[in-house]
C-alpha cells in the first residue's frame, strides 16, 4: 500500500486536481520556485521573497520537499496532491542555520507570518514548523493569530512535532488547529511523533515514513516525520474545498477530522480518510438540496 492509498486520497485526486482559487499558505522554508516538477500555481506573499537563495540549505530542502507533496506535477516522483490549487509561499525558516539543522521560528515570527498569509488570500495553511524560544507574550500573539484564522475561516493544519513526547504546544492545543501525527504504512504512529490529549481529540494521523518528494537539488528525496505528514491533510482539505467550493471552513474541517475512526479519549488521533470525508460532505449537501 502506498501513502496515498493509506489515507484514501487517490479517488479524490482522480476527481479533481484542485482549483486556483483554493489558496494554500505554506509557512515553511523557501522553495525552488522554478523547479521543473513544480506546477505553475506557486506564488509569494507580497513583499516576501519565497525563492531559495541557497538550494543546499536545510530550509530550502524542507520547503521544497513539502511544496512537492502539495503542488508537484502529477506523475512526478512526489505525491502531487493538488497541483492546480495555488501555493502561497511565506518562508519563515532562515537559510543560514548551522550544521544543516532545521531552524525553528519564534512564536512572534510565526504569528506575523500567519496574519500576512491570511491577508494575502490563503484559505488553508500548512504549518510544518517547530517553536523556539517560547514566551508567554509570544504565545499570546500566536494564539491571537490562530484566533484570527478561525474568524476568517482559514483552516490551519500543523505538524505535531518530532520530539517523541506526550504533550502539546501553543500550536497543537489551539482548538482551531488540526495537528498531524506521522504514521507508517500500516497506519501506526512513528516513534518520533509527538502525541497528546489535544492532538488525539482534534488531530489526525497521515503518512510520514519514507515519503518521496522533490529535492531542492533536482533529484527526488525520501524523508519522514510530522512535517511530511501535515501536507497530506492540507492537500486533502484543499481538494475537498475544490470539489465543494461553497462549503464552509467548519464543514470541511468537521468532515476531515471526523471521517476516520470514531473519536476516542486517547493521545493517538485517527487516520485521515479522504474518501469518507468526501462522502460525508456530499451526503450532507444532497440532504440540503
Amino acid at each position: 500500500m502506498d501513502s496515498l492509498d493509506l489515507v484514501k486520497l487517490k479517488a479524490l485526486m482522480e476527481l479533481t486536481s484542485g482549483k486556483p482559487e483554493i489558496i494554500i499558505g505554506l509557512i515553511d522554508g523557501p522553495v525552488v520556485m522554478n523547479h521543473p516538477d513544480l506546477a505553475g500555481n506557486v506564488r509569494e506573499v507580497p513583499g516576501k521573497s519565497g525563492a531559495c537563495a541557497h538550494a543546499s540549505s536545510a530550509a530550502c530542502m524542507h520547503g521544497t520537499f513539502v511544496a512537492g507533496i502539495l503542488s508537484a506535477r502529477r506523475n512526478s516522483a512526489a505525491p502531487a496532491i493538488c497541483p492546480d490549487c495555488t501555493l502561497l509561499v511565506r518562508p519563515i525558516f532562515s537559510e543560514t542555520a548551522q550544521n544543516g539543522q532545521m531552524p525553528g521560528a519564534k512564536p512572534e515570527e510565526l504569528a506575523s507570518a500567519i496574519i500576512e498569509t491570511i491577508d494575502a488570500g490563503a484559505r488553508v495553511m500548512n504549518l510544518s514548523v517547530a517553536l523556539e524560544q517560547p514566551s508567554s507574550r509570544g504565545e499570546r500573539r500566536l494564539e491571537e493569530a490562530l484566533d484570527y484564522a478561525a474568524r476568517r475561516g482559514v483552516i490551519t493544519v500543523a505538524a505535531s512535532g518530532n520530539q517523541g513526547t506526550i504533550g502539546s504546544s501553543a500550536i497543537t492545543r489551539h482548538p482551531w488547529v488540526t495537528p498531524v501525527v506521522a504514521c507508517d504504512f500500516q497506519g501506526r504512529p512513528v516513534n518520533q511523533s509527538n502525541l497528546g490529549g489535544s492532538i488525539g481529540r482534534h488531530g489526525l494521523c497521515a503518512p510520514g515514513d519514507e515519503i518521496t518528494s522533490l529535492g531542492a537539488g533536482g533529484k527526488p528525496l525520501t524523508s519522514g516525520g510530522t512535517s511530511v505528514a501535515a501536507p497530506f491533510v492540507t492537500g486533502a482539505v484543499a481538494l475537498l474545498w475544490s470539489a465543494f467550493p461553497d462549503a464552509t471552513a467548519a464543514e470541511i474541517k468537521l468532515a476531515v477530522t471526523q471521517a476516520g475512526a470514531p473519536r476516542r479519549n486517547t493521545v493517538v488521533p485517527p487516520l485521515l480518510n479522504a474518501q469518507t470525508a468526501y462522502q460525508r460532505i456530499a451526503s450532507a449537501r444532497s440532504k440540503i438540496m
